[in-house]
């Protein structure tokens, strides 16, 4: 089973630099896209409804801003847009399928990196949305958390790490939480099961030449439940080709499916 996930940064602007040919050729089983910045109704193109997939948008309220979809190759049991959490869903940051025992969700959290008021509402939703997860731990499903969930985690996670650390993205506060969802909650970082390896990112800023010197941040996952952690077999962050200021990152999975494919 291979999971994808990319935020696009406008899937109009990524579909322009090639992004569907290439998912074309990826034979994904899961497409979780963050950060469209587009109203369903301007993606009538039908490059947007890649086949074989089902495709499922959630998008924000406000024209051209956040937006998440998921791209299935599997009929969803059960498609889930948004928590019932106005604010959070008008920016259109939750969407989840539900296949077989198996969900997958994609997720965008919100940055903080605009102002202080926005760095308030990331923690707002960080503060609600951790026993949210918990809760989901009490179910018999495994979950795949896809996303841009706009934080590193270690100074592994960004190159400079010194200096960020009073930046949201890399503040303390942002990263208890991760060791919360981690250690308290119990979820894995899907991608450093299978690639510990360093100077391994997935953002990289427009300024300074950041992407040809490798200045990057490793903002993007794959979180899963415990269930899985066996279950992964590889990863990888595709840099070849640029679609986004993020990069996907691609995982692979032992997983059976209903009609019948696996990894």
């Amino acid at each position: 089973m291979r999971v994808i996930t990319l935020n696009a940064n406008g899937i109009r602007a990524a579909a322009r630099k090639g992004l569907y040919p290439w998912l074309a050729r990826q034979r994904a089983d899961f497409v979780c896209l963050q950060e469209t910045r587009a109203q369903e109704y301007q993606l009538a193109d039908r490059c947007f409804r890649p086949r074989p997939f089902h495709c499922f948008y959630h998008d924000a309220e406000k024209k051209g801003y956040s937006g998440v979809a998921i791209y299935s190759r599997h009929r969803p049991d059960r498609v889930v847009h948004g928590l019932g959490w106005p604010g959070f869903d008008a920016e259109g940051r939750w969407l989840e399928v539900q296949v077989g025992r198996l969900n997958i969700i994609s997720l965008y959290l919100p940055s903080g990196t605009s102002s202080e008021s926005r760095q308030q509402v990331k923690f707002e939703v960080l503060e609600r949305l951790l026993p949210y997860l918990k809760s989901l731990r009490r179910k018999r499903r495994e979950y795949i958390i896809c996303g841009d969930w706009n934080m590193a985690h270690k100074p592994i996670d960004l190159k400079n790490w010194r200096s960020n650390q009073k930046n949201s993205g890399f503040l303390p506060e942002e990263r208890a939480w991760l060791d919360r969802l981690f250690d308290e909650a119990g979820y894995v970082d899907g991608h450093r099961v299978a690639d510990p390896r360093p100077e391994v990112y997935t953002w990289w800023s427009n300024r300074g030449r950041a992407w040809e010197k490798n200045v990057g941040w490793r903002i993007d996952y794959q979180i899963i439940t415990p269930g899985l952690r066996e279950r992964v077999r590889r990863a990888r962050v595709y840099t070849a080709r640029r679609f986004s200021d993020h990069a996907p990152l691609i995982m692979d999975y032992d997983w059976p499916l209903p009609d019948g494919r696996g990894c």
